[in-house]
């Protein structure tokens, strides 16, 4: 079978360079061990290569579709959703106390690595249900709870999140959708929605959707929106019957076929029921919890593709014969067998910016989990170190993987030529799959102003030096090898550019000049995203090489030196381009401000 990812690679990054082990030692995950853990994802990855990745490429050929009414899917979501529940990928993260297995996030992210990489069409169905089932967990009563979340972690029922809206988009502040209260306490909605992933399929025989509306009379802007549960059926005590959320239709896209993405009117015959979740008003707040974990699901899609389409593009480098070395006198020997191309220089640069670009953007996701758990289990200035963490790298978690993770993917087409190109290759469908990626949950250019306008300022920066003391650390820890000192020298001097990066930009800021201060805000995305890899590759590398130092490693030698070569093409060919990017970035050139007199024609 071919492959779509590297247990090896996985396993490395989580229990030699993040440390699960010592996760697994809070009371909250004590049922858990390493040899549990690796039982869990073995499954995972055997349910993957069996029921996933056979029907990738297939679920592309026959796209989820809108006929008669109905969304038609192919018939494999069935199983997604059965099988989900079954091996815990629904509920299992949740606390035992509200039905689930507490599962360590980490580990839950790892899976769902696992299972976005085979197939990253079907994952969504489950994961939205997740997602939605954890909305009603943190803010519904116990009666949403009770009725909800059980069928909901077994994959009888689905979830959704329902927010956008055909004239608001991603200005929620716009939303229309109406709430209006009755007199039994629950509300009837009116309004519809759009691209709504896994909004309706017939393999579930509800779907529980949770959607922010404006009560009747609340006040206009973000701060007059609820959230509400809206089941597409309603329980009665003979079952189940149509609560007037209608199907509309079905998005047809240019990747992610296999995954609906519906149109659905709510109220049509003013008779949609919806029951409040929480307190009225506070429905965006509420919403953001999901939001935030679905960004760095987003992320880890991203580089579950990324990841696929490096393996495939791996094989085929192994497998192609074409063209001939260079010898060192500049010619080449035509009498000669051709050579495979993975023996040429730029097929060779253009792997190592996939391998590079993947594992690194996965050890991003990792830690930016690992940081999400720690912050459930500690206590005190513990907890919110950890929570400024996680809010600080959740727009590069999500950001990184989805743009350098489509660049990744465009070398894979091009080490197959016009074979790329061509439907006969899976690499032209990771290329369209991976594009929604920079879209979902609020585009690069949303969480690029959320970095900078919020994150980097929030809690006046103390965020920030947070992530400068971890990487500080990962620098300390790597001028223990003298290999690795160059690179840790290399770190340091990017964090002080980056400090120079910022003291510039925030100048605009204390003017007052925010449009200034904000317009290049997704060049800055790039610039400290590259940074925050760098840290991440050079604590991969400094575990490798202590691997190969004490001779105490799990993996081969060849494992160790690829993760240190990796790291050394990184610094090289990626972190090298901040440079540019910070003379961009305070450049006092402000060419992207409307002016009074309109330059673009």
């Amino acid at each position: 079978m071919e492959k779509y990812m590297n247990m090896d690679t996985l396993r490395f990054q989580l229990f030699d360079v993040l440390k699960l082990e010592e996760l697994l030692e809070y009371e909250h995950y004590q049922d858990f061990d390493k040899e549990s853990v690796n039982i869990f994802l073995d499954s995972i990855k055997d349910f993957s290569d069996q029921e996933l990745f056979s029907c990738f490429r297939e679920m592309d050929e026959q796209p989820a579709r809108y006929e008669d009414g109905k969304i038609i899917v192919h018939p494999q979501v069935k199983t997604m959703m059965e099988k989900g529940g079954e091996l815990g990928m629904i509920g299992g993260v949740f606390d035992y106390d509200n039905g689930g297995m507490q599962i360590p996030g980490l580990a839950f992210q790892a899976a769902n690595y696992i299972m976005e990489a085979a197939n990253n069409h079907l994952p969504g169905y489950i994961g939205l249900t997740t997602g939605a089932a954890g909305l009603i967990l943190a803010y519904g009563s116990q009666e949403l709870k009770d009725t909800y979340t059980p069928k909901m972690f077994d994959g009888k029922w689905g979830g959704t999140m329902c927010l956008t809206e055909p004239q608001a988009g991603s200005s929620l502040s716009d939303i229309t959708t109406t709430a209006y209260p009755q007199e039994d306490g629950s509300y009837k909605i009116k309004g519809q929605k759009i691209f709504i992933s896994g909004g309706d399929h017939e393999y579930c025989e509800n779907v529980i959707h949770l959607l922010l509306a404006r009560i009747e009379g609340a006040p206009s802007g973000t701060k007059g929106i609820s959230l509400f549960v809206v089941p597409k059926n309603r329980i009665t005590e003979g079952g189940l019957e149509g609560n007037d959320v209608q199907t509309a239709g079905d998005f047809q896209k240019m990747g992610q076929k296999g995954y609906c993405t519906t149109h659905l009117v709510f109220g049509e015959q003013d008779d949609c029921k919806a029951w409040l979740v929480g307190e009225e008003h506070r429905g965006l707040t509420y919403m953001f919890k999901m939001m935030n974990e679905a960004r760095i699901g987003v992320g880890r899609g991203a580089v579950a593709i990324a990841s696929a389409a490096y393996h495939a593009s791996l094989q085929y480098a192994n497998e192609r014969p074409q063209g001939r070395k260079i010898e060192n006198d500049g010619k080449k020997n035509v009498d000669a067998e051709q050579t495979l191309i993975i023996n040429h220089p730029d097929v060779r640069r253009m792997l190592l910016s996939q391998k590079a670009i993947y594992e690194g953007a996965l050890s991003l996701t990792l830690q930016s989990a690992l940081y999400h758990d720690l912050s459930r289990v500690t206590e005190g200035e513990e907890k919110e170190k950890y929570h400024l963490l996680l809010e600080l790298l959740t727009p590069i978690t999500k950001t990184y993987p989805s743009e350098k993770g489509r660049k990744s993917i465009d070398n894979g087409l091009q080490i197959l030529g016009g074979y790329g190109f061509c439907t006969d290759f899976v690499l032209q469908q990771y290329y369209r799959d991976i594009r929604i990626f920079s879209l979902y949950e609020g585009t690069t250019g949303i969480q690029s102003l959320d970095l900078l306008a919020r994150k980097i300022t929030m809690n006046n920066g103390r965020a920030l030096q947070l992530l400068v003391a971890e990487m500080q650390e990962a620098i300390e820890a790597a001028m223990t090898y003298d290999e690795l000192k160059p690179y840790a020298t290399a770190l340091g001097n990017k964090m002080q550019l980056s400090q120079q990066v910022l003291t510039h930009l925030l100048g605009y800021a204390m003017k007052g000049q925010y449009q200034e201060f904000l317009a290049d805000a997704t060049i800055f995305m790039e610039f400290m995203g590259t940074i925050v890899i760098a840290w991440q590759w050079l604590k991969l590398a400094t575990v490798a090489k202590e691997a190969l130092v004490t001779g105490q490693g799990s993996y081969t030698t060849d494992f160790y030196e690829s993760n240190i070569h990796t790291m050394k093409f990184f610094y090289k060919y990626e972190l090298s381009r901040t440079t540019g990017l910070a003379d961009i970035l305070m450049s006092g050139d402000m060419l992207t401000i409307l002016k009074e007199k309109e330059l673009i024609a």
